[in-house]
């Protein structure tokens, strides 16, 4: 790869100063845009969605055609692991997902050596994104974290968490268990993405908030660690941004003790925080997909801070959540006009006849 084609994500994430931000969206792809809605509604279900490459490729290229992005993110959920794994999968209209009952751990066990093997659509997505995307786009791979995967696991769907670590004190070893059983499966369905066309990949600790100090090095530190040396003895050398979400004051010691490249800020990040982190590695954030829905003013100031505070040093523009789905495309094009200076594609025409 040439220096003029590799990446601003991939420079930022060796290190490397740059003249702005690369700046990316969690949920890029997605129900904010129609031309998406329209590719969606194709599909018979969400899963089948996720699991069909030409779909999920589309999606996953659907802001990238209409944005200037710097990366996209494959297409895809949190909760295909557990579906590898031996435990139902469905999502409710206006519910979200449900999940069947808990397999026993012998069971999930063996199935997660194969969990690549079990998700190699996601990897074709991937591989047939890769092929279409700008080389100097980064393509993002991801999966969800152990524990935020465990809670939907263990209650069967969303929830306040409060069952799952209830369990956690009631259930430790068999919680264990489980957290060792997805660290495998994870190892091997990133190894997956990454052998696919991954350039960078992301843990989801989306519900990291609450946790006690011991419960977080139990539940988030030790399996965020064991995942990251499980990729590098297996020569995965792409680079693992970590996301321990609502995880407050305990990011400094997540930031320090962990072996990832880069570290997500959700959007109570205070500004110190991300510049200690900064001094030691990359960081992500963390501009509120509220404040990206409301727009005006306040949207401007706070992406002029965030610059300010944070554009120095290795930093990626994100948000610290997902975009909304009712959040207009014109607040999404503002803020990417004022980071990277481009305009959205000219005469952009959505294509909606899937």
């Amino acid at each position: 790869m040439s220096e003029k084609s590799r990446p601003k994500f991939l420079s930022v994430l060796a290190g490397e100063k740059q003249s702005r931000p690369p700046v990316w969206f969690m949920r890029q792809a997605g129900r904010y845009l129609p031309e998406y809605r329209a590719l969606r509604a194709t599909a018979p279900n969400f899963i089948a969605f996720c699991l069909d490459p030409e779909k999920a490729a589309e999606a996953t290229l659907q802001p990238m055609r209409r944005l200037p992005f710097d990366a996209a993110i494959v297409f895809a959920d949190i909760l295909l692991i557990p579906r590898a794994i031996g435990q139902e999968v469905w999502f409710e209209a206006g519910e979200g997902p449900k999940l069947g009952a808990l397999p026993s751990i012998e069971r999930m066990r063996d199935l997660a050596p194969a969990a690549g093997e079990a998700l190699k659509n996601v990897g074709e997505t991937l591989s047939r994104v890769r092929a279409a995307l700008d080389p100097e786009k980064a393509l993002i791979g991801f999966a969800g974290a152990p524990w935020t995967v465990a809670t939907y696991m263990i209650e069967g769907g969303s929830s306040d968490r409060s069952g799952a670590r209830t369990y956690a004190y009631e259930h430790p070893e068999t919680l264990d268990a489980l957290i060792d059983v997805l660290v495998e499966a994870t190892v091997d369905y990133l190894a997956m993405q990454a052998a696919s066309g991954a350039q960078v990949l992301k843990l989801f600790e989306s519900w990291a908030e609450g946790l006690s100090e011991d419960l977080f090095e139990r539940l988030v530190i030790r399996p965020h660690t064991a995942i990251v040396k499980g990729l590098r003895a297996r020569g995965v050398t792409t680079p693992v941004i970590g996301f321990p979400r609502g995880a407050a004051a305990l990011v400094d010691r997540y930031a320090v003790v962990t072996p990832v490249d880069a570290v997500a800020l959700d959007t109570t990040a205070p500004a110190a925080l991300g510049q200690r982190v900064q001094a030691a590695k990359p960081i992500q954030g963390a501009l509120d997909p509220l404040l990206l829905r409301a727009g005006g003013p306040a949207l401007d100031e706070r992406v002029e801070t965030l610059l300010a505070q944070w554009g120095e040093g290795p930093y990626i523009f994100n948000l610290g959540h997902g975009i909304l789905p009712d959040t207009p495309i014109a607040h999404v094009e503002r803020v990417l006009k004022r980071v990277t200076g481009k305009d959205p594609t000219p005469n952009f025409t959505p294509k909606m006849d899937y």
